[in-house]
């Protein structure tokens, strides 16, 4: 299995530039594991058709943080740009620096913020280059990081150009404020709206909330054919005792647990993995699984996905759970049928 076995040609323009309003207006694409039967709904909305009494929706409500920061070297005034991935236990963050080769061990970086006013007194706000990690990655400390989400903007995928009016609809609806960490939003959540959830609660669904911290592997692609050498990041995460309980109740009643996005899967997979008391135990750590075609899948009984980029750590997960022929069959239909791809594209539900 190649790193090139996951690739597709997509034309630029199907790459969503901007969210449908509303959220849950967006296209379904339905794929059924059973019969390889795909079929087209017009409105997210309407996957309440496709849900049933007792299935358990398993979401992620980790909020982006407000990750992009600008800045500039006192001495020579020239511009950086940084990204923030991960916050370390020792105060540090993992961020990507932009331009990488000329910020090195000890440069220090003044942020700024253009759409500041002349009103606002700011203190000035310093962060550090503190040592250069793997792939070009900075670990950076700052001098003050409350003003953080004064500096701070809200990361947006490097294939989305358009400029986006309401920083919000890039966080999903149940994204919890005490819960920010994520240089990425987990898409698949963001076509739900508080009516869609009340609808899906009164119709006796239950609807749980897990914490995956979304990181770098969302935006870098995976290199080279060889998938054994390509190692993911390690992404915070937590489940709760009431979620992992509710879960493996489910389990065990043969009920569906569906799990809306790849974090989610992501992350009830690794922690199903190490549990040893129930079908999932509580947890807490950190998450780092990579899942290709071939992996046996211990929780979902379906997902709720977004359209991935092609060789893509995402496309090879789905593929694992869908299937990869059956996966290139439904890729290649919503390119035929003019589907909206990527973040702020349609919807999947692998059924």
């Amino acid at each position: 299995m190649k790193t090139s076995d996951f690739d597709y040609y997509l034309p630029p323009e199907m790459i969503a530039q901007t969210p449908v309003e509303p959220r849950d207006s967006s296209r379904l694409l339905v794929v059924n594991r059973t019969d390889s039967g795909i079929t087209h709904v017009n409105a997210f909305c309407d996957i309440c058709r496709y849900l049933k009494e007792g299935d358990v929706l398993v979401f992620n409500d980790s909020r982006v943080m407000p990750a992009r920061l600008k800045g500039f070297k006192p001495e020579t005034g020239g511009k950086v740009e940084l990204l923030l991935l991960k916050h370390t236990q020792d105060g540090t963050w993992e961020a990507l620096v932009k331009p990488g080769k000329r910020v090195r061990t000890g440069t220090k970086i003044e942020l700024y913020n253009d759409s500041l006013t002349s009103e606002e007194t700011i203190p000035p706000v310093f962060v550090e280059i503190v040592d250069i990690l793997d792939e070009g990655i900075k670990l950076v400390r700052f001098s003050d990081e409350k003003y953080l989400p004064v500096f701070g903007k809200t990361p947006l995928p490097p294939y989305i150009h358009a400029p986006l009016e309401n920083p919000e609809r890039y966080q999903t609806i149940y994204a919890d404020v005490d819960k920010t960490g994520s240089a990425a939003a987990p898409t698949a959540g963001l076509h739900f709206t508080p009516e869609l959830i009340d609808t899906l609660r009164k119709n006796g669904i239950k609807c749980l909330f897990t914490t995956l911290h979304v990181g770098l592997d969302t935006f870098r692609p995976v290199q080279g054919e060889d998938l054994s050498r390509h190692k993911l990041h390690f992404e915070y995460g937590y489940i709760s005792k009431e979620v992992a309980d509710e879960v493996s109740v489910a389990k065990k009643q043969g009920r569906r647990v569906i799990c809306v996005g790849t974090t989610s899967v992501r992350l009830v997979e690794y922690a199903a993995g190490i549990s040893k008391n129930a079908p999932l135990d509580p947890f807490e750590g950190w998450v780092n699984l990579f899942i290709l075609p071939g992996y046996k899948f211990l929780i979902p009984n379906a997902i709720i996905t977004n359209f991935h980029l092609p060789k893509s750590t995402l496309l090879m997960m789905v593929s694992a759970f869908g299937g990869m022929e059956l996966m290139k069959k439904a890729y290649r239909e919503a390119i035929e049928k003019n589907y909206r791809f990527y973040s702020f594209g349609d919807a999947m539900l692998i059924l």
